[in-house]
């Protein structure tokens, strides 16, 4: 039998795949989790794609991520694009001031209070480049360095600039509002800057019956100095490279990125690597060889999932993209990876069972690590530990459990109810059902963790079977 792919693939969906066909088709090429990219999509068209995925996944653990637009600066629209030349003055309002080849409207009327003169203002990913001349009420003077042309809503970054923006926006509040009642199982912030800001979303969410898991998106300076004290509130980290590409020297990118996959392997956090991954496919039904390997290097850093965007919302080859990102990752995950888990410090003894486990499964070469989950706790410790070749089967009770492990490296959730009852009883009798489901074959070898009573507690324990 094939190895499964334990790399992750998330999907944006957009006008190109909003169709039931489309959807369906992505999940068939190899989607595991769905993005819909909030900054651009209505409540009515959220609900009605929601609903095509569920559709679609036909009772398969296939998850939802719903990306807030966080507290995003734009430019106001513009009834016509104008260039920008190189050396010419350029002004941004934060009043009600009409556009002009010569100025421009800002969605934050606290721009002048952050900036100061010699900041550099970047727009429409850096397309355009300006200096901060100088700045007063109402107006920030600045030379245009790089120019081009100015459109509508354009998004604007500050390179090393703090801004003092809330962490969520109205329209946070109110997407928030609209992807609780669709029951998705991550919402993502982007622009996450500190620690408080994950915390002010988990509170917008709290009340939920079943709160969402949360992902913040490093995209800025800021963001990578509190590293530390994001991934203690997080659930999820995004390396966002698009916004993180511009407000980051280009060089500086690649070092960055493995940083933080390797901070989260040690600290047994889930990580994204996202945006650019395959953007040529965009037009293209092949990848540039460049593409080929800045995807290879995310596996080969043993990331929980790559993402696409653009690839897959409004791309010509969506189906393509996926299939070629799955290809890509199933060879290196055969060659192995970088490992940075083997400096995790474990403290907890759940953790230290789980580390116990893969090491068993890697010694034994076992077809998979089974896991009995009720509320998903020992799955994540067992991802976390990065098993060599075995696949994490968490047996869970029912589909919403599932799907909350759908971004996991290496974990293939299985919706499958058990009874309470003998342990190895209960053991059997899910080998036999996954045997049936043919997600195991006659004679693998697997390692199954478990628990059974001892006196009034509940034990985890470990142990080898062939199926």
């Amino acid at each position: 039998m094939p190895r499964p792919r334990q790399t992750k693939i998330l999907a944006t969906l957009g006008p190109a795949t909003d169709s039931l066909k489309a959807v369906t088709a992505l999940i068939d090429a190899g989607v595991d989790i769905f993005r819909l990219n909030m900054s651009h999509a209505r409540h009515d068209w959220a609900a009605r794609v929601a609903g095509l995925i569920r559709q679609a996944a036909d009772g398969r653990p296939i998850a939802v991520l719903a990306d807030l637009q966080g507290p995003a600066i734009r430019t106001a629209s513009v009834e016509t694009p104008f260039q920008l030349q190189p050396g010419q003055p350029f002004t941004f309002t934060t009043d009600d001031s009409e556009p002009s080849p010569q100025s421009v409207g800002v969605n934050y009327p606290g721009l002048a209070d952050d900036i100061s003169p010699g900041d550099t203002i970047l727009i429409d990913n850096g397309l355009i480049r300006m200096k901060v001349l100088a700045e007063k009420t109402g107006a920030i003077e600045c030379e245009v360095l790089v120019g081009g042309e100015m459109g509508s809503r354009r998004h604007i970054n500050l390179p090393g600039v703090k801004v003092n923006l809330p962490a969520l926006t109205q329209k946070d509040h109110a997407d928030i509002k609209c992807v609780l009642g669709l029951e998705v199982d991550f919402i993502a912030l982007s622009f996450v800057r500190e620690a408080k800001d994950i915390a002010e979303l988990r509170a917008a969410v709290a009340d939920a019956p079943r709160p969402p898991r949360l992902v913040a998106k490093i995209e800025d300076q800021h963001a990578v100095k509190h590293l530390d004290p994001i991934l203690e509130a997080t659930d999820v980290i995004m390396i966002a490279r698009g916004d993180l590409g511009v407000e980051c020297p280009y060089e500086e990118l690649p070092i960055i990125q493995r940083r933080i996959a390797k901070l989260c392997q040690q600290r047994g956090c889930p990580v994204i690597v996202a945006t650019h991954m395959l953007e040529s496919m965009i037009a293209s039904p092949h990848p540039t060889r460049a593409e080929v390997t800045d995807v290879a290097n995310a596996v080969f850093e043993q990331a929980d999932a790559i993402m696409l965007s653009g690839e897959t919302s409004v791309g010509k080859f969506p189906e393509t993209c996926v299939e070629v990102a799955d290809r890509i990752a199933k060879r290196i995950e055969r060659s192995g990876g970088a490992n940075y888990h083997k400096a995790a410090q474990l403290n907890d003894p759940r953790e230290k069972l789980a580390h116990s486990a893969v090491r068993m499964a890697n010694d034994l070469d076992a077809a998979a690590l089974v896991v009995f989950t009720r509320e998903g706790r020992m799955v994540p410790e067992a991802a976390w530990m990065r098993p060599r070749r075995a696949s994490i089967l968490a047996l869970c009770l029912n589909e919403p459990v599932a799907r909350a492990f759908a971004l996991h490296r290496a974990v293939r959730p299985v919706v499958l109810p058990w009874d309470e009852g003998d342990p190895d009883e209960v053991t059997d009798f899910a080998l036999a059902e996954l045997a049936k489901r043919e997600i195991l074959q006659t004679g693998d070898t697997v390692v199954v963790i478990s628990s059974e009573l001892a006196v009034e507690s509940i034990a985890d324990s470990i142990q080898m079977r062939t199926v």
